[in-house]
Protein backbone atom coordinates (compact mmCIF):
# COMPACT_ATOMS: atom_id res chain seq x y z
CA UNK A 1 0.00 0.00 0.00
CA UNK A 2 1.16 3.29 -0.91
CA UNK A 3 1.89 6.63 1.24
CA UNK A 4 0.59 10.20 -0.78
CA UNK A 5 1.01 13.49 -0.42
CA UNK A 6 -1.40 16.23 -2.64
CA UNK A 7 -0.32 19.34 -2.58
CA UNK A 8 -2.54 21.94 -3.73
CA UNK A 9 -5.26 19.69 -2.08
CA UNK A 10 -8.15 23.15 -1.56
CA UNK A 11 -7.26 24.37 -5.31
CA UNK A 12 -9.73 23.37 -8.35
CA UNK A 13 -7.03 20.96 -9.47
CA UNK A 14 -5.93 19.38 -6.54
CA UNK A 15 -9.65 19.07 -5.37
CA UNK A 16 -10.49 17.39 -8.63
CA UNK A 17 -6.84 15.16 -8.07
CA UNK A 18 -8.83 13.91 -5.11
CA UNK A 19 -11.92 13.12 -7.09
CA UNK A 20 -9.91 11.17 -9.76
CA UNK A 21 -7.82 9.18 -6.57
CA UNK A 22 -10.77 7.67 -5.57
CA UNK A 23 -13.00 6.78 -9.00
CA UNK A 24 -9.84 5.24 -10.16
CA UNK A 25 -9.57 2.97 -7.00
CA UNK A 26 -5.94 4.16 -6.43
CA UNK A 27 -4.74 2.04 -3.14
CA UNK A 28 -3.20 3.62 -0.15
CA UNK A 29 -2.59 3.14 3.60
CA UNK A 30 -2.24 7.28 3.77
CA UNK A 31 -3.11 10.27 2.63
CA UNK A 32 -2.10 13.88 3.48
CA UNK A 33 -3.23 16.91 1.94
CA UNK A 34 -0.75 20.14 2.32
CA UNK A 35 -1.84 23.22 1.23
CA UNK A 36 -0.07 27.12 1.59
CA UNK A 37 -0.52 28.85 5.04
CA UNK A 38 -3.46 30.55 3.96
CA UNK A 39 -5.35 27.23 3.63
CA UNK A 40 -4.13 25.15 6.11
CA UNK A 41 -6.48 24.24 8.68
CA UNK A 42 -9.50 23.63 6.04
CA UNK A 43 -10.92 20.38 6.46
CA UNK A 44 -11.76 18.34 3.17
CA UNK A 45 -13.44 15.00 3.03
CA UNK A 46 -11.85 11.88 0.75
CA UNK A 47 -13.59 8.77 0.92
CA UNK A 48 -15.84 9.31 3.64
CA UNK A 49 -13.25 10.54 5.84
CA UNK A 50 -12.47 13.90 6.78
CA UNK A 51 -8.53 15.23 6.63
CA UNK A 52 -7.24 18.63 7.89
CA UNK A 53 -5.14 20.25 5.38
CA UNK A 54 -1.76 21.21 6.22
CA UNK A 55 1.22 23.84 5.48
CA UNK A 56 3.78 22.43 3.69
CA UNK A 57 6.81 22.99 5.06
CA UNK A 58 10.15 22.11 4.20
CA UNK A 59 10.33 19.67 7.59
CA UNK A 60 7.28 17.86 6.03
CA UNK A 61 8.52 16.67 2.55
CA UNK A 62 10.05 13.71 4.83
CA UNK A 63 7.52 11.90 5.67
CA UNK A 64 7.85 8.89 4.21
CA UNK A 65 5.47 9.22 1.21
CA UNK A 66 5.78 7.31 -2.30
CA UNK A 67 3.87 9.58 -4.70
CA UNK A 68 3.24 13.04 -4.15
CA UNK A 69 0.66 14.72 -6.77
CA UNK A 70 1.61 18.79 -6.92
CA UNK A 71 -0.94 21.63 -8.05
CA UNK A 72 0.15 24.25 -6.42
CA UNK A 73 2.13 26.47 -8.68
CA UNK A 74 5.55 27.00 -9.83
CA UNK A 75 7.62 28.40 -6.87
CA UNK A 76 6.41 26.40 -4.44
CA UNK A 77 7.16 23.32 -7.24
CA UNK A 78 10.24 24.47 -7.34
CA UNK A 79 11.61 24.91 -3.30
CA UNK A 80 9.51 21.61 -2.49
CA UNK A 81 9.37 19.02 -5.75
CA UNK A 82 13.45 18.34 -5.04
CA UNK A 83 13.25 17.47 -1.73
CA UNK A 84 10.30 15.20 -1.96
CA UNK A 85 12.63 13.79 -4.22
CA UNK A 86 15.46 13.73 -2.39
CA UNK A 87 13.42 11.95 0.52
CA UNK A 88 12.74 9.28 -1.75
CA UNK A 89 9.13 9.97 -3.35
CA UNK A 90 7.84 10.61 -6.96
CA UNK A 91 6.77 13.66 -7.89
CA UNK A 92 3.87 14.32 -10.01
CA UNK A 93 3.91 18.18 -10.58
CA UNK A 94 0.95 20.38 -12.95
CA UNK A 95 3.01 23.58 -12.76
CA UNK A 96 4.62 24.78 -15.26
CA UNK A 97 8.24 24.78 -12.95
CA UNK A 98 10.16 21.75 -14.50
CA UNK A 99 8.32 21.04 -18.09
CA UNK A 100 10.96 22.41 -20.31
CA UNK A 101 13.76 21.13 -17.79
CA UNK A 102 15.88 18.67 -20.25
CA UNK A 103 15.87 16.51 -17.02
CA UNK A 104 12.71 16.00 -16.73
CA UNK A 105 10.25 13.89 -18.27
CA UNK A 106 6.69 15.82 -19.54
CA UNK A 107 4.05 12.95 -19.97
CA UNK A 108 1.08 12.52 -21.47
CA UNK A 109 -0.01 8.73 -20.53
CA UNK A 110 -1.20 7.75 -24.53
CA UNK A 111 1.33 9.72 -25.96
CA UNK A 112 4.42 8.58 -24.25
CA UNK A 113 5.65 7.28 -21.20
CA UNK A 114 8.30 8.68 -17.91
CA UNK A 115 11.86 7.58 -18.10
CA UNK A 116 12.30 8.30 -14.05
CA UNK A 117 15.82 9.42 -15.01
CA UNK A 118 14.27 11.64 -12.14
CA UNK A 119 11.72 10.86 -9.89
CA UNK A 120 10.00 14.30 -10.62
CA UNK A 121 7.42 14.06 -13.89
CA UNK A 122 5.67 17.12 -15.07
CA UNK A 123 2.22 17.46 -16.17
CA UNK A 124 1.88 19.11 -19.20
CA UNK A 125 -0.34 22.13 -19.91
CA UNK A 126 -3.64 21.31 -20.39
CA UNK A 127 -4.00 22.49 -24.35
CA UNK A 128 -0.74 21.27 -25.11
CA UNK A 129 -2.26 17.58 -23.93
CA UNK A 130 -5.69 17.56 -25.62
CA UNK A 131 -3.78 18.16 -28.79
CA UNK A 132 -0.74 15.82 -28.52
CA UNK A 133 -2.97 12.63 -28.01
CA UNK A 134 -4.60 13.32 -31.52
CA UNK A 135 -1.45 14.56 -32.84
CA UNK A 136 0.29 10.84 -31.76
CA UNK A 137 -1.56 8.69 -34.16
CA UNK A 138 -1.04 11.26 -36.68
CA UNK A 139 2.82 11.64 -36.39
CA UNK A 140 3.12 7.83 -36.56
CA UNK A 141 0.71 6.68 -39.15
CA UNK A 142 1.53 9.71 -41.85
CA UNK A 143 4.26 12.12 -40.84
CA UNK A 144 4.04 15.60 -38.82
CA UNK A 145 5.99 18.62 -40.12
CA UNK A 146 3.81 21.46 -39.06
CA UNK A 147 1.08 22.30 -36.69
CA UNK A 148 -1.01 25.76 -35.73
CA UNK A 149 -2.57 26.19 -33.02
CA UNK A 150 -5.86 28.44 -32.26
CA UNK A 151 -6.94 27.68 -29.11
CA UNK A 152 -10.58 28.34 -27.05
CA UNK A 153 -9.74 28.07 -23.43
CA UNK A 154 -12.12 28.36 -20.43
CA UNK A 155 -12.13 30.77 -17.39
CA UNK A 156 -11.42 27.48 -15.19
CA UNK A 157 -7.86 27.23 -16.78
CA UNK A 158 -7.38 29.96 -14.46
CA UNK A 159 -8.81 28.28 -11.24
CA UNK A 160 -10.88 29.87 -9.01
CA UNK A 161 -9.74 33.10 -9.78
CA UNK A 162 -10.65 32.56 -13.43
CA UNK A 163 -14.48 31.15 -12.42
CA UNK A 164 -14.96 34.21 -10.37
CA UNK A 165 -13.90 36.91 -12.73
CA UNK A 166 -16.63 35.29 -15.03
CA UNK A 167 -19.54 35.35 -12.23
CA UNK A 168 -17.67 39.14 -11.32
CA UNK A 169 -18.97 39.83 -14.92
CA UNK A 170 -22.72 38.43 -15.26
CA UNK A 171 -23.54 40.72 -12.64
CA UNK A 172 -21.52 43.88 -14.02
CA UNK A 173 -18.22 43.93 -11.88
CA UNK A 174 -15.31 44.06 -13.03
CA UNK A 175 -12.12 41.58 -13.26
CA UNK A 176 -10.23 40.55 -10.41
CA UNK A 177 -7.44 38.30 -12.46
CA UNK A 178 -7.83 39.07 -16.11
CA UNK A 179 -6.47 42.00 -17.40
CA UNK A 180 -10.03 43.20 -19.76
CA UNK A 181 -13.42 41.69 -18.74
CA UNK A 182 -14.24 38.19 -19.82
CA UNK A 183 -18.24 38.26 -19.60
CA UNK A 184 -19.91 38.58 -23.06
CA UNK A 185 -15.88 39.08 -24.23
CA UNK A 186 -12.75 36.94 -25.69
CA UNK A 187 -9.37 37.99 -24.42
CA UNK A 188 -6.37 37.17 -27.02
CA UNK A 189 -3.75 37.13 -23.69
CA UNK A 190 -3.09 34.21 -21.63
CA UNK A 191 -0.13 34.50 -19.59
CA UNK A 192 1.99 37.81 -20.05
CA UNK A 193 3.82 38.40 -23.65
CA UNK A 194 7.23 38.01 -24.14
CA UNK A 195 9.59 40.17 -26.48
CA UNK A 196 8.57 38.28 -29.43
CA UNK A 197 5.18 38.99 -28.94
CA UNK A 198 3.99 35.41 -28.17
CA UNK A 199 2.52 34.99 -24.94
CA UNK A 200 3.89 32.82 -22.50
CA UNK A 201 0.86 30.36 -22.83
CA UNK A 202 1.77 30.30 -26.38
CA UNK A 203 5.08 29.71 -25.90
CA UNK A 204 4.52 26.63 -23.36
CA UNK A 205 2.36 25.26 -26.41
CA UNK A 206 4.87 25.03 -29.03
CA UNK A 207 7.75 23.75 -26.89
CA UNK A 208 5.57 21.08 -25.08
CA UNK A 209 4.69 19.66 -28.26
CA UNK A 210 7.87 19.16 -29.73
CA UNK A 211 9.06 17.31 -26.02
CA UNK A 212 6.58 15.56 -25.77
CA UNK A 213 7.14 13.58 -29.08
CA UNK A 214 10.31 14.27 -29.00
CA UNK A 215 10.97 16.33 -32.27
CA UNK A 216 12.23 19.24 -31.94
CA UNK A 217 12.01 19.62 -35.93
CA UNK A 218 8.47 20.05 -36.07
CA UNK A 219 7.56 23.44 -36.77
CA UNK A 220 4.54 24.93 -33.98
CA UNK A 221 2.72 28.20 -33.80
CA UNK A 222 -0.11 29.13 -31.44
CA UNK A 223 -2.66 32.11 -30.98
CA UNK A 224 -4.00 31.17 -27.04
CA UNK A 225 -7.65 32.74 -26.48
CA UNK A 226 -9.52 32.93 -22.94
CA UNK A 227 -13.14 32.30 -23.49
CA UNK A 228 -15.96 33.03 -21.27
CA UNK A 229 -17.16 28.95 -21.02
CA UNK A 230 -16.65 28.04 -17.28
CA UNK A 231 -15.26 24.47 -18.24
CA UNK A 232 -13.57 22.37 -20.94
CA UNK A 233 -11.08 23.88 -23.88
CA UNK A 234 -11.29 23.56 -27.38
CA UNK A 235 -8.22 23.96 -30.20
CA UNK A 236 -8.25 24.61 -33.78
CA UNK A 237 -5.56 22.71 -35.19
CA UNK A 238 -4.34 23.03 -38.52
CA UNK A 239 -1.38 20.36 -39.03
CA UNK A 240 0.86 19.33 -42.32
CA UNK A 241 1.84 16.36 -42.47
CA UNK A 242 4.45 13.92 -44.62
CA UNK A 243 2.07 12.02 -46.22
CA UNK A 244 -1.43 13.18 -47.45
CA UNK A 245 -4.49 10.77 -46.75
CA UNK A 246 -7.80 10.75 -47.31
CA UNK A 247 -10.07 12.44 -44.49
CA UNK A 248 -11.55 9.20 -43.95
CA UNK A 249 -8.07 7.09 -43.59
CA UNK A 250 -7.51 10.56 -40.88
CA UNK A 251 -10.79 9.37 -39.14
CA UNK A 252 -9.58 5.76 -38.84
CA UNK A 253 -6.41 6.57 -37.10
CA UNK A 254 -8.04 8.68 -34.95
CA UNK A 255 -11.17 6.78 -33.84
CA UNK A 256 -8.43 3.74 -33.08
CA UNK A 257 -6.26 5.90 -30.78
CA UNK A 258 -6.95 5.16 -26.74
CA UNK A 259 -8.33 8.32 -25.34
CA UNK A 260 -10.23 9.85 -28.25
CA UNK A 261 -14.10 10.28 -28.74
CA UNK A 262 -14.40 10.99 -32.62
CA UNK A 263 -17.50 13.09 -33.20
CA UNK A 264 -17.29 14.13 -36.72
CA UNK A 265 -20.81 14.07 -38.79
CA UNK A 266 -20.97 17.58 -39.28
CA UNK A 267 -23.93 17.12 -42.19
CA UNK A 268 -26.28 15.99 -39.11
CA UNK A 269 -24.83 18.50 -36.76
CA UNK A 270 -22.50 15.84 -34.78
CA UNK A 271 -18.96 17.74 -33.73
CA UNK A 272 -17.67 18.15 -30.26
CA UNK A 273 -18.31 21.21 -28.11
CA UNK A 274 -17.20 22.14 -24.39
CA UNK A 275 -20.68 20.94 -23.32
CA UNK A 276 -20.04 17.96 -24.54
CA UNK A 277 -16.69 17.51 -22.78
CA UNK A 278 -17.21 19.01 -19.60
CA UNK A 279 -17.18 16.59 -16.97
CA UNK A 280 -15.67 13.65 -19.29
CA UNK A 281 -12.50 12.12 -19.34
CA UNK A 282 -11.39 11.83 -23.12
CA UNK A 283 -10.05 13.79 -25.89
CA UNK A 284 -13.24 14.98 -28.06
CA UNK A 285 -12.39 15.33 -31.85
CA UNK A 286 -14.13 16.58 -35.22
CA UNK A 287 -14.80 19.25 -37.85
CA UNK A 288 -11.64 16.45 -39.55
CA UNK A 289 -10.98 18.51 -43.18
CA UNK A 290 -8.72 19.14 -45.73
CA UNK A 291 -6.79 22.36 -46.30
CA UNK A 292 -6.99 22.92 -49.58
CA UNK A 293 -4.84 26.13 -49.29
CA UNK A 294 -1.94 23.94 -48.58
CA UNK A 295 -0.27 20.73 -49.58
CA UNK A 296 -0.89 17.57 -47.31
CA UNK A 297 -2.51 19.70 -45.06
CA UNK A 298 -5.62 19.00 -42.65
CA UNK A 299 -7.81 21.14 -39.89
CA UNK A 300 -8.94 18.79 -36.76
CA UNK A 301 -10.87 20.43 -34.05
CA UNK A 302 -10.07 19.17 -30.66
CA UNK A 303 -12.17 19.38 -27.28
CA UNK A 304 -11.38 18.17 -23.58
CA UNK A 305 -12.31 18.64 -19.80
CA UNK A 306 -9.00 21.29 -19.13
CA UNK A 307 -9.49 20.56 -15.28
CA UNK A 308 -9.55 16.45 -15.49
CA UNK A 309 -7.29 15.17 -18.89
CA UNK A 310 -5.96 18.67 -19.50
CA UNK A 311 -4.58 18.39 -15.57
CA UNK A 312 -5.86 16.23 -12.18
CA UNK A 313 -7.13 13.33 -14.44
CA UNK A 314 -3.85 13.06 -16.57
CA UNK A 315 -1.49 13.77 -13.36
CA UNK A 316 -3.48 10.12 -11.95
CA UNK A 317 -3.13 8.69 -15.35
CA UNK A 318 0.90 9.10 -15.05
CA UNK A 319 0.25 7.37 -11.24
CA UNK A 320 -1.25 4.65 -12.99
CA UNK A 321 1.16 3.90 -15.79
CA UNK A 322 3.70 4.05 -12.40
CA UNK A 323 2.33 1.90 -10.48
CA UNK A 324 1.41 -0.46 -13.46
CA UNK A 325 5.08 -0.69 -14.48
CA UNK A 326 5.75 -1.65 -10.69
CA UNK A 327 3.56 -4.57 -10.31
CA UNK A 328 5.52 -5.71 -14.20
CA UNK A 329 8.58 -5.34 -12.56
Amino acid sequence: MLNIAVVGATGLVGKTMLEMLELKNIPYSSITLFSSARSAGKEVTYKGKTYVVEELTEEKTDGGYDYVLMSAGGDTSLRFAPLFEKAGAVVIDNSSAWRMDPTIDLVVPDVNKASLDRRIIANPNCSTIQSVVPLKPLADAFGLKRVAYTTYQSVSGSGWKGIEDLERGEHGEGPLNYPKPIYHNVIPQIDVFLDNGYTKEEDKMIRETQKILNDASIAVTATCVRVPVPHAHAVAINVTLEAEPTVQELKAVLADFPGIILMDDPSNGLYPTPLDAAGKEGVFVGRIRKDNSLKNTYHLWSVSDNILKGAALNAVQILEELLLRKEER
